[in-house]
C-alpha cells in the first residue's frame, strides 16, 4: 500500500501530539512569521477590545509600541486609562471592524468626512466615532470637532511611523449611516443619541466585505507608508449581544468564523499581511475554558501571558522582557475586567442599569 500523505509529518500536524497531549501553555510551532518583528520595530495597534490586551502586553514586554497621543502631564494613570490614553496607539477607542478603521485612516488623510459625527446625551456632546474616549462628553459640538482634529493629526503621525500595524478583528455587526456609509462603534442609544433625522441601521459584514475592507486598509497604509506590514488577529471573546435576530451563541460562532476565514483569504493573497493565532490560543479546547474569565468572554491574565509567550517565541524575541509584565497569577481574574474598556458591554441593557434579561 502506498504511503499516505499524512504519514511522517511533523508532530505539530497531528491533533494528538500537537494539542491533546500538550498543556495549553506548551504549544510548539504555532506560528511561522512572514516578516520580522523585534523590540525595535515601531508597532501601531488598533482593533476591538482584545486589542487593548495586545497593546498592553507588547508595551509591557518592551516592544516599540507607538503612542501618538500621550496623556497630558499631571493626569493620573487611572484617569488617563478612562480616557483611552495609552490604551491603543492613539485615542480612537475600540475599532471593531476594518471598515471603521478604513474610515478613520481616510479621515485622518483628509479623504473622508463622516456623517453625523456628533451625538448628544443629557445636554452633553460626544464624538460619535469614539463615544467613550471622553465619558462625560463635551460642552459643545465645536469642542468635539476641535478635539477630533487633534486626534486625527495624531493618527496620521502614528501611521507614518509604523513598521507593523497590528489590527484585531472583533465584530461583523456594525451600525451604518445609510446616507453616507459612515459606520459607528455603537448603536444610537447605547452611549449617546444620534441627531434627529439620521437614518442609522444595522449592517452585518460578511466574509467578502471584511476581505475588501482589510485590502482597502492595506492599500491605504502602503500609499501612506510604503513598506508597512499588517498583522491580523481575531478577538477570542464572543458577542455580548446580537441585534440580527437569533441566538447569541450562533451569531458569535458565525462572526468568528467569518473573521477567521477572512484572515486566511487575506494572508493567502498578500505576503505583507500575516495572521497571529491569539484566537486559537485562548479558545484552545486543551485549556478547558481556563483562559476565559467567569463571564466566558474576557481572557484571563494567564491566557494573555500565554499569547505573549507564543508571540515572542515565534518572532525569536528574548523571553525575558525588558519591562516585565506581572506574573500571570499575580492578578486575579475579574469577571467585569475593569482593565479593559469595551463599549460592546453596553449592548446588554443590564450593563447599563436598565434591567432586562442577562
Amino acid at each position: 500500500m502506498a504511503a499516505s500523505p499524512y504519514d511522517g509529518l511533523d508532530a505539530r500536524a497531528y491533533w494528538r501530539t500537537a494539542v491533546a497531549t500538550r498543556g495549553p501553555g506548551r504549544l510548539r510551532g504555532l506560528h511561522d512569521p512572514r516578516f520580522a518583528i523585534d523590540r525595535d520595530t515601531p508597532i501601531f495597534t488598533a482593533g476591538s477590545c482584545f486589542a487593548q490586551h495586545v497593546h498592553r502586553a507588547l508595551k509591557g514586554a518592551g516592544f516599540a509600541v507607538i503612542e501618538a497621543e500621550p496623556a497630558p502631564d499631571g493626569v493620573s494613570e487611572a484617569v488617563a486609562a478612562q480616557h483611552f490614553y495609552g490604551t491603543f496607539s492613539a485615542r480612537y477607542g475600540n475599532i471593531y471592524n476594518p471598515r471603521q478603521f478604513l474610515h478613520l485612516l481616510q479621515e485622518a488623510a483628509g479623504q473622508r468626512v463622516p456623517g453625523h459625527p456628533v451625538w448628544q446625551r443629557d445636554g452633553r456632546f460626544f464624538d460619535a466615532l469614539r463615544p467613550n474616549v471622553d465619558p462625560d462628553g463635551h460642552a459643545s459640538a465645536e469642542s468635539v470637532r476641535l478635539a477630533r482634529q487633534d486626534h486625527l493629526e495624531a493618527v496620521a503621525h502614528g501611521i507614518a511611523r509604523a513598521g507593523v500595524v497590528v489590527f484585531t478583528l472583533g465584530l461583523t455587526e456594525t451600525w451604518e449611516d445609510r446616507a453616507t456609509g459612515t459606520v459607528y462603534p455603537t448603536a444610537p442609544g447605547v452611549l449617546a443619541d444620534a441627531p434627529d433625522g439620521a437614518d442609522i441601521g444595522l449592517l452585518t459584514l460578511g466574509h467578502n466585505a471584511i476581505v475588501d475592507d482589510v485590502r482597502a486598509v492595506q492599500a491605504h497604509l502602503r500609499a501612506t507608508n510604503p513598506g508597512v506590514k499588517l498583522l491580523l488577529t481575531v478577538a477570542p471573546g464572543p458577542l455580548v449581544a446580537t441585534a440580527a435576530g437569533g441566538h447569541v451563541l450562533v451569531a458569535s460562532t458565525a462572526c468568528k468564523a467569518i473573521l477567521r476565514a477572512a484572515a486566511d483569504t487575506l494572508t493567502e493573497a498578500d505576503r505583507d499581511i500575516d495572521y497571529f493565532p491569539s484566537y486559537e490560543i485562548i479558545t484552545n479546547p486543551a485549556a478547558k475554558g481556563a483562559f476565559f474569565q467567569p463571564n466566558l468572554r474576557n481572557p484571563t491574565p494567564k491566557g494573555v501571558a500565554v499569547v505573549m509567550k507564543q508571540f515572542m517565541a515565534a518572532y525569536g524575541v528574548d523571553s525575558q522582557p525588558e519591562r516585565s509584565l506581572p506574573a500571570p497569577d499575580d492578578r486575579p481574574a475579574d469577571e467585569d475586567d475593569n482593565a479593559v474598556i469595551c463599549e460592546e458591554l453596553m449592548n446588554d441593557p443590564a450593563a447599563r442599569g436598565r434591567g432586562g434579561a442577562a
